[in-house]
């Protein structure tokens, strides 16, 4: 069979916050190691949706899934280093605005009482002061500034339009429930890192982005994946990362977790987290069996942690050494994924030129720290390359600067 060029590759990244976006650069980073023929930087169209859209942004601007985990994980060796802390500055300005609205909204819900108090009871009378609520708790905006500095670095771009590959990152209209992929035609006028900005903005953590007039909230409401974007856009291979997957306690027992276990025991957060994972893996399950039809001449690979995987759950996300072992435990797990698919997915990855690494698969010590310094990645060859490509950039950038407009 003829194989297919590599330009046909693609990649979609879910959502899942702080927890998902760690899950997912190490089970890049995995994907990176194992693969040959195929460059994660260099794949046709990147799509991401909530956190995976921050992954995806980084892919689609140059970053390796390394450099990625150096940046957000490890906290060390990269020119810009995360604070998770940038995701939990209170929304004082949403605040702000809500309050102001208290008193014109009480003295509104008192006069429909007293207007007919027999009519209008107390609680339907002041329902309205609902709408004082913040529409969000944490404020993303500093996220958003951290990542227009990232990508206002030379070799870098915060516009749709001047990335090389295609990058869409999928939010969803508040006030008309469709979904809107920034990067399209269209879209594509939007900087990236408010698109971001949008596309992270979960409802109840942080408020709307407005773009254009229009507000903007997590693009998971709509879809867990969005891979059709990139099979639309003509990817005929597309490695799908989701991280967020229902957890199952009978699973888990097989690993000698505590037996009589249950999610009640860890109160609200652990039901809410169930519900929503329960939720959103159903309707990407439900995805995934369309593609099939609707794209019969693509192979979509997804990739996600099992549904016993308790450390996946229970993951603390706020702490450097927590981070490290879940990237680890991503990066371990996709391997072990690779390996107990390996007949499966030989002849699937061979159609597009591209093969699994026998020497990395059957390497059952091999960690993501040493994949950095004992067993690079790429080739001498193809890093000169990447650092030329960067070089070109930031003289194309610098000679369009120096040119009078027109």
């Amino acid at each position: 069979m003829k194989r297919r060029g590599r330009r046909s590759i693609g990649v979609a990244l879910a959502g899942g916050g702080p927890l998902g976006a760690i899950y997912e650069i190490g089970a890049l980073v995995a994907l990176q190691d194992a693969l040959r023929g195929v460059d994660l930087v260099a794949c046709q169209v990147y799509v991401g949706v909530s956190s995976g859209g921050v992954i995806a942004t980084g892919l689609a601007n140059g970053f390796t899934p390394r450099d990625m985990h150096r940046m957000f994980i490890a906290g060390e060796g990269a020119d810009h280093v995360f604070d998770p802390e940038l995701l939990l500055r209170p929304a004082l300005a949403e605040y702000a605005r809500r309050m102001v609205a208290i008193p014109d909204l009480l003295f509104q819900a008192l006069r429909r009482y007293l207007e007919d108090p027999f009519s209008h009871g107390v609680f339907e009378s002041f329902q309205r002061l609902a709408r004082a609520l913040p529409t969000g708790l944490f404020d993303n905006v500093a996220f958003s500034a951290f990542l227009t500095r990232l990508l206002s670095a030379p070799g870098r771009t915060n516009d749709f339009r001047k990335l090389r590959r295609k990058l869409f990152l999928v939010a969803t209209d508040l006030d008309s429930g469709k979904a809107v992929p920034f990067g399209a035609a269209g879209w594509d006028h939007v900087p990236i890192a408010r698109a971001v900005q949008a596309t992270t903005a979960l409802p109840g953590l942080f408020p709307p982005v407005e773009i254009d007039g229009r507000y903007y909230v997590d693009g998971a409401l709509m879809k867990t994946l969005h891979a059709s974007v990139a099979l639309k856009d003509g990817a005929k291979l597309l490695f799908c990362v989701n991280p967020l997957v229902p957890f199952n306690a009978d699973l888990a027992q097989k690993d000698d977790f505590p037996r009589g276990f249950s999610l009640m025991d860890h109160g609200l957060p652990a039901v809410m987290s169930q519900t929503f994972r329960a939720i959103i893996h159903s309707r990407m399950r439900t995805g995934m069996d369309r593609y099939r039809t609707e794209f019969p001449d693509a192979d979509v690979l997804l990739f996600e942690p099992g549904q016993g995987d308790a450390e996946m759950f229970f993951a603390n996300v706020f702490s450097y050494s927590g981070r490290r072992q879940l990237a680890e435990h991503a990066y371990q797990c996709t391997l072990a994924d690779l390996r107990r698919r390996r007949e499966q997915l030989t002849p699937v990855l061979a159609r597009h030129g591209v093969t699994l690494d026998e020497a990395v698969l059957g390497s059952r010590q091999r960690t993501i720290a040493s994949g950095m310094v004992k067993m690079p990645q790429l080739s001498d060859l193809q890093e000169a390359t990447r650092e030329l490509d960067r070089t070109l950039d930031r003289l194309n950038a610098a000679l369009k600067a120096r040119l009078p407009a027109g």
